[in-house]
């Protein structure tokens, strides 16, 4: 199984990176995590075959990890997709998903594909099962507007994946990334303490309680960036390639 980081980038366009998206393949499984604005360009740069994706799991209704829904779903139905798609995500992601497709494109949420969409909601800490994926969503904080805001414990061909979304520290994340294959963690900051965000140095403090296996540093600020050279854990970057 592997992840392909499709998008690192914040919501600022910081260091030229794509919004948040990442592709995870296995012998039998083919999803996304997160969707960002830019998500659909940086899918075709990168040579993805959207029509093989079968789940897409959003952590929030921020645009930079939302927004590019539409233009998945819209060229899906211009390239005559027929496999099956499943949009999941937090509480209220039908209607946050037909009010920016009509948004974007008007009655575009009215179309009729010709494919089946389903599009599901989660709850925190309820295990859901899409196919060969296992899903543990937990709640984190990340302000008051564009959530509820999850991260995702993701269980698939016998790995497992935690996204901690964005999110000051929480102790949820503990349960969420303790002794995963990959923990893939904002550290928007150096040592800046902000609400909202992670820095890396509050991070640090909490390594020994979640043992990851291995640490990626991801959704980092110009701040971040450029220390690039500085920093003791791996930095992800657009297109890069983790081998699970």
């Amino acid at each position: 199984m592997k992840l392909q980081i499709i998008g690192c980038g914040d919501a600022l366009g910081s260091g030229g990176r794509f919004n948040t998206c990442f592709h995870v393949t296995g012998e039998r499984v083919n999803f996304l995590i997160d969707c960002g604005a830019s998500s659909l360009l940086a899918l075709k740069k990168f040579g993805i075959d959207r029509q093989a994706i079968d789940l897409v799991l959003i952590t929030h209704f921020h645009g930079d990890h939302f927004a590019g829904l539409p233009f998945l779903l819209l060229d899906a139905q211009f390239t005559r997709r027929t496999r099956p798609l499943v949009v999941a995500g937090p509480r209220g992601t039908p209607e946050r998903l037909t009010q920016v497709m009509e948004a974007l494109y008007e009655h575009s949420s009215k179309t009729q594909q010709r494919f089946a969409l389903s599009v599901i909601e989660l709850e925190p800490q309820q295990v859901r099962e899409f196919g060969g994926v296992r899903v543990t969503p937990f709640p984190v904080i990340h302000g008051e507007s564009g959530g509820p805001f999850l991260a995702y414990r993701i269980e698939a061909e016998g790995r497992t994946i935690c996204y901690s979304a964005d999110t000051e520290w929480t102790a949820t994340l503990i349960p969420a990334a303790r002794h995963a294959d990959l923990f893939i963690c904002e550290a928007y900051y150096y040592d800046r303490v902000v609400k909202n965000h992670l820095s890396l140095k509050t991070l640090e403090q909490h390594l020994g309680e979640l043992a990851p296996k291995k640490l990626v540093l991801t959704h980092m600020s110009d701040d971040m960036l450029g220390r690039l050279d500085q920093l003791s854990h791996t930095a992800a970057s657009d297109g890069m390639v983790i081998e699970l």
